[in-house]
């Protein structure tokens, strides 16, 4: 059965299979981007598709994409070379938006409504953000700041993506590919080339200090949290910002300790063995000895790009996890 893709015209009417040309690209990234498909078809004189057309991508009957065409360049080999990305495109929308004692799910849910967008499974983030303005904003730096002020206040973090045409937010421990005893595992044999970096240079901290202006009883409350082994180690890396209402400062240092105290380590896999279920966002299981250490833990995929050729299927992938950050 192998790859088959779908577009409909321009009205929705009609649905067309082209002759598609190898070498389909898959790719998404975890945040802020919106997945994308390219690839070319032949140009005939029954093809009638334009920039909104519906494009539906499947393999062997599992569903990989469905999203719209916003870009096609035409040359004289009669090939269109066609970019389709998934619905969060449409979160590259900008606006001003206040909003009141909401979690990033119920803020999720409301802009959702407010752009007729599709929305499938939503887990609660239950964090409750007290007020927040965002000033010609997009909707995608909305929705991740309140992401972000999740992850920093209570150190969990949750993954936004489309599921074939459905918005998406899920805890990271649902994110897993595989089930219990049969998990997706990668390791020497599954992939073509790896390359590791380890620092601490790039979001490494062994001090946090936040401060917040009381404006009730006037004094400035400064909350700190350090590693002590680590600052001897490193010298001291100190992360620094003020609080804002309605956020608990000594859990806010705690949890950005516990986040940011460490190496940075990040992972780039090539020509990985394709697995439709892997995606941005996305929990695997790694086995490799990196020289300086043997991981064997779940990752968590940064970024991926799926390609379809000459009927091989591969992954490059970029993790982050434990001490990995991409």
């Amino acid at each position: 059965m192998g790859v088959e893709l779908l577009i409909g015209n321009e009205d929705g009417k009609k649905v067309y299979k082209p002759v598609v040309e190898e070498g389909i690209e898959w790719s998404t990234e975890r945040k802020g981007t919106p997945g994308k498909l390219t690839f070319k078809i032949l140009r005939d004189g029954i093809l009638d598709i334009s920039e909104g057309s519906a494009v539906r991508m499947t393999e062997n009957g599992d569903p990989i994409f469905f999203g719209f065409i916003f870009k096609q360049q035409r040359g004289k080999d009669q090939m269109i070379s066609v970019t389709a990305y998934d619905q969060l495109r449409y979160l590259k929308n900008k606006d001003t938006l206040v909003y009141e004692n909401k979690t990033a799910d119920q803020l999720l849910q409301m802009i959702a409504e407010d752009y007729k967008m599709s929305v499938g499974t939503v887990e609660q983030t239950n964090y409750v953000i007290e007020s927040r303005v965002e000033e010609n904003t997009s909707l995608f730096e909305m929705v991740q700041n309140a992401l972000d002020l999740t992850l920093t206040n209570t150190g969990e973090l949750f993954v936004l993506y489309d599921d074939f045409g459905k918005l998406a937010l899920k805890h990271l421990s649902s994110m897993a590919v595989g089930t219990k005893g049969a998990y997706l595992m990668v390791d020497e044999g599954t992939g073509e080339n790896f390359d590791y970096t380890s620092s601490i240079d790039d979001n490494t901290y062994n001090r946090i200090k936040l401060t917040y202006d009381n404006e009730k009883t006037g004094v400035r409350e400064i909350y700190i949290a350090q590693d002590s082994g680590n600052m001897n180690k490193w010298g001291i890396l100190q992360y620094f910002d003020t609080l804002k209402k309605g956020e608990s400062g000594q859990d806010k240092v705690d949890a950005l300790l516990k986040l940011y105290n460490k190496k940075t380590r990040s992972l780039k896999l090539s020509k990985v063995i394709g697995d439709n279920r892997v995606r941005a966002g996305s929990m695997i299981a790694v086995n490799l000895d990196l020289g300086d250490m043997k991981l064997a833990s779940f990752m968590l995929v940064e970024s991926c790009r799926h390609t379809y050729k000459e009927g091989e299927h591969w992954m490059d992938l970029t993790l982050r996890g434990g001490e990995f950050v991409g």
